[in-house]
């Protein structure tokens, strides 16, 4: 190799005009960091491959290249240690294209998967650029793809201004998270956004005063690392983005320049301004899976590199698929988890997001044979981890293949999406039998999950909806799923909803059932916002979002998904309801109770007294479908009595005595607004001896020191 300098030589220069016209020389390079890596004079390629036999390095003159500029053969004397690949190119730097090309043994069965004819991404990518004659199909035929393939791109952080923002570390038990879609809160004409900025990390910026007013402390992105929108069935295209191709980089079509290094700074702009708005950021990473699929699938990275690394397979070579996306990560081998962890370090340290929501966390619970581990390496890596320390980490505690982990997830700092909350929350209010006391024990926490793990109450991340299922609105609106859109019979998305249309399926004019549905909202959300834990609302909840019954909306990048703009106004209740309801959140804070005191010490320390129709009667039957509790909040010192009617009729309920304060009506679900709810310090007296609560409705009262 003419252009490879051993080491203690002088560096030799090799003329190339095709790459930006400079004059490139290469080094020996270093292992250690992998990837690429800036540096003053050039740039130092770093890449894993323990079974390669060889490694091509491809320099381009810029993403729409159909053949490289300048191509290295790795010496594996001079350019390989132990089981890595490295060179360093000078006279490179920020936005040089890139990408390898690797040989092997094809050996399925042994988890080798090498194919020296694909172009492969660099796994540590900051960036990755698609051809514009990028194929998905090409790269799953035989041959070559190299005039349609990914490629990456080498980027320099050093240079942007963050200007002194800071992040704004709220506890759990101020948070409230909006969980959105990046394109889809702005992409509505509707929303106002200037035309170039709908669907992007600019147009967030321009709608964080609503997200202010709304009350919202954090917002829980759905993925924003680079996905393979093509991942989806012909003619569609995958819209939610649980479809990576890699960890590193920024989803390019979520910048305004559609440029993968335009949508790095841009993300950071919106990082900068929702901190400043002192909102935090938390993404939702997917680390179960990627968008290589099964074996059949194509390769764009981590197969073509060391596939059993990456994959977990079965004896023949079959890829084991517990995340129902066709691939599972071998997330506790010692080259992936730490790749998962120089990940997380990456978007925390150089992106500066305040969280993470890992998608199917209990695949990352798995061993090399797919098997639940007790002590899994890489989630007490990530509990444990000092950069991480400052975070917030959610585990959707559940995976594809029946695991279900919601309440026993490993680890100290992991905080749970609560999908027992999210189902019994949904059955008590529908008024399905035997749900009042797995009712109560979900707006305390859940303590029949929590407690005997000694978890503490920050643990339970409440939802009733999230993007995977109905929408709040849909929940009220449709006895079953309608996902015929998605060119799939019908036969995708979970079927158990717990939903009820009240009468007609999906729209109506009938004022009557709209009533209903829109009182049953308020009484799932004015839940969500008084039980302990953390709440978190699905994008566009507050105003009644719909799809129109399509439960599994993932490729449908149009208006069904969107968030149409105009809802604010014609919901104006409701979203002035969960206005209200914010606020009454932070006028009654939920105690920010010691992260190592236990659920049930915390229950123990509150005064908490049951009821029903009559005070300290309590129905906990079978058939009973109302509740009421009254409570002493421990900081304030008011009084909270909370009614709660899943019954189909009115019950008259006798008002606890109250000696030295009266009863102020703080909401009351059966009234229209604005009489529905009240700022804490407006509560009307309420001075008779009981009150009667329509059916299905919910009261709460507040008794003032």
């Amino acid at each position: 190799m003419d252009n490879v300098v051993p080491a203690g030589e002088q560096k030799s220069r090799v003329a190339n005009t095709d790459v930006a016209n400079r004059d490139i020389f290469t080094w020996i390079g270093e292992a250690s960091p992998l990837g690429a890596t800036a540096k003053d004079d050039g740039v130092n390629f770093s890449l894993y491959s323990k079974d390669a036999t060889k490694v091509t390095l491809h320099l381009f003159h810029h993403q729409h290249a159909d053949a490289p500029s300048m191509s290295f053969e790795l010496d594996p004397i001079l350019h390989k240690r132990g089981h890595y690949w490295f060179m360093f190119v000078g006279n490179i730097g920020h936005g040089q294209v890139y990408a390898f090309q690797v040989n092997g043994p094809w050996q399925p069965d042994k988890g080798l998967r090498f194919d020296k004819d694909k172009v492969l991404i660099d796994p540590y990518s900051h960036a990755v650029c698609f051809s514009e004659n990028y194929s998905r199909q090409r790269a799953i035929e035989p041959g070559s793809n190299m005039d349609a393939c990914m490629k990456s791109i080498v980027v320099d952080h050093r240079h942007f201004d963050w200007q002194e923002s800071r992040a704004p570390s709220h506890s759990l038990t101020d948070t409230v998270i909006y969980e959105m879609h990046v394109a889809g809160f702005t992409k509505h004409p509707s929303s106002g956004v200037t035309e170039a900025k709908r669907g992007t990390f600019a147009g967030i910026i321009e709608k964080i005063p609503y997200l202010k007013e709304l009350g919202i402390t954090a917002v829980e992105l759905m993925p924003v690392q680079q996905f393979d929108i093509h991942d989806a069935p012909e003619g569609r295209q995958n819209y939610w983005g649980y479809s990576p191709i890699n960890f590193f980089s920024v989803h390019a079509q979520y910048s305004v320049e559609q440029n993968p290094i335009a949508a790095i700074d841009e993300f950071k702009i919106l990082v900068r301004e929702l901190h400043k708005a002192d909102i935090e950021v938390i993404l939702d990473v997917v680390f179960n899976h990627t968008a290589e699929g099964d074996e059949n699938g194509p390769t764009f990275c981590f197969k073509g590199l060391q596939s059993k690394a990456y994959y977990l397979t079965e004896g023949s070579g079959k890829f084991a698929n517990y995340s129902g996306c066709g691939n599972t990560c071998n997330a506790n081998h010692s080259v992936l988890r730490r790749m998962i962890i120089d990940a997380l370090h990456f978007w925390v340290t150089e992106m500066r997001v305040d969280g993470f929501r890992f998608d199917l966390a209990s695949v990352l619970a798995r061993d090399g044979q797919g098997h639940p581990m007790k002590e899994p390496p890489l989630l007490w890596s990530i509990d444990s981890d000092p950069i991480l320390s400052g975070t917030k980490i959610i585990a959707e505690a559940w995976d594809a293949a029946g695991l279900y982990q919601v309440g026993s997830f490993i680890g100290d700092r992991w905080n749970e999406w609560n999908g027992k909350y999210r189902d019994d929350i949904r059955a008590f209010w529908r008024g399905d039998s035997g749900c009042v006391e797995t009712f109560a024990s979900r707006i305390l926490g859940s303590p029949d999950i929590y407690c005997s793990h000694h978890h503490s109450p920050h643990r339970s991340v409440n939802f009733i909806c999230a993007h995977d299922g109905f929408t709040l609105n849909d929940l009220v609106s449709y006895n079953q799923k309608h996902n015929y859109a998605n060119g799939e019979d019908n036969r995708d998305g979970d079927n158990h909803n717990i939903s009820c249309n009240y009468g007609v399926e999906g729209p109506t004019q009938l004022a009557e059932i709209d009533t209903m549905r829109n009182r049953q909202c308020k009484n799932m959300l004015a839940t969500l916002f008084l039980s302990l834990g953390t709440p978190m609302i699905n994008m566009g909840d507050e105003v009644r979002r719909t799809q129109q019954g399509n439960n599994n909306a993932y490729c449908q990048d149009n208006e069904l998904s969107w968030f149409d703009w105009q809802l604010v106004e014609q919901h104006a209740d409701l979203h002035r309801f969960v206005k209200q309801l914010s606020q009454i959140r932070r006028a009654e804070p939920t105690i920010d109770w010691n992260m190592h005191m236990s659920l049930s010490s915390v229950i123990k320390s509150v005064d908490i007294n049951w009821h029903g129709v009559q005070p300290n009667q309590p129905d906990w039957s079978e058939y009973s479908h109302s509740l009421a509790l009254t409570v002493n909040h421990p900081l304030t010192k008011n009084e909270l009595y909370v009614i709660c009617n899943a019954y189909w009729d009115p019950l008259e309920f006798t008002l606890p005595n109250r000696e030295q304060s009266d009863w102020h009506l703080l909401i009351n679900t059966g009234q229209a607004s604005p009489f529905d709810i009240y700022d804490i310090d407006d509560a009307p007296a309420y001075n008779p001896d009981s009150i009667l609560v329509l059916g299905r409705s919910m009261v709460v009262m507040v008794a003032k020191k």
